[in-house]
């Protein structure tokens, strides 16, 4: 059959969602609001910025001749699929995006979506980590998606309380130490 016809993918037109977990089912896709600026930059700079320039180098090295050996065709043709891709993902999440202002439960003792919380093991180590949307989360940075394990173990829980989950190493125990919230924007001392 000639190649024409038949559709041969080599894993570039895979959807960018599947790096991603899924959300729960009838869940929300909550993000901070400033998770939810910086993927709308990041939408609003593909569109506006990069995508017009691809589109033009494509636009010139097309009216070059020969495709199949230019290489700012088939590059700038490849870089617009990758464009096109992260559009259409960011375009779904932002779609579905919840966003929820942590700052609302400042002076809290309770964990809920945004907070960072400071816990203790059963080994008595301290880690700090701030619950966060799917689409921000950055583990480097001690920010673990509020579908996480851990985060999931925590919501609701309140400073002092003990709280259990499982792990591939069996159920841990962890201690809520601290809950802290970041301060409206606009208070005073804040």
């Amino acid at each position: 059959m000639n190649k024409a016809f038949t559709k041969e993918s080599d894993g570039e037109d895979d959807d960018d969602d599947l790096a991603l977990p899924e959300l729960p089912s009838g869940g929300k896709n909550y993000i901070t609001p400033e998770g939810y600026a910086r993927l709308r930059g990041e939408f609003m700079t593909l569109m506006d910025d990069e995508r017009p320039k691809v589109v033009e180098t494509v636009s010139w090295a097309a009216k070059n001749g020969d495709r199949s050996e230019n290489g700012d065709y088939l590059y700038g043709k490849k870089r617009l699929r990758e464009i096109d891709r992260r559009i259409r993902f960011l375009t779904k999440r932002l779609e579905i995006a919840e966003v929820a202002d942590p700052s609302l439960h400042h002076g809290r003792d309770q964990v809920f979506f945004g907070a960072t919380v400071t816990y203790a093991t059963q080994g008595g180590e301290e880690r700090t980590i701030t619950i966060k949307g799917i689409d921000e989360a950055d583990s480097l940075h001690g920010e673990v998606s509020w579908v996480s394990p851990v985060a999931r173990a925590l919501l609701k829980a309140r400073e002092g309380d003990e709280v259990t989950f499982a792990t591939p190493a069996g159920t841990q125990t962890l201690e809520i130490v601290a809950v802290r919230y970041p301060a409206p924007l606009g208070s005073i001392g804040g």
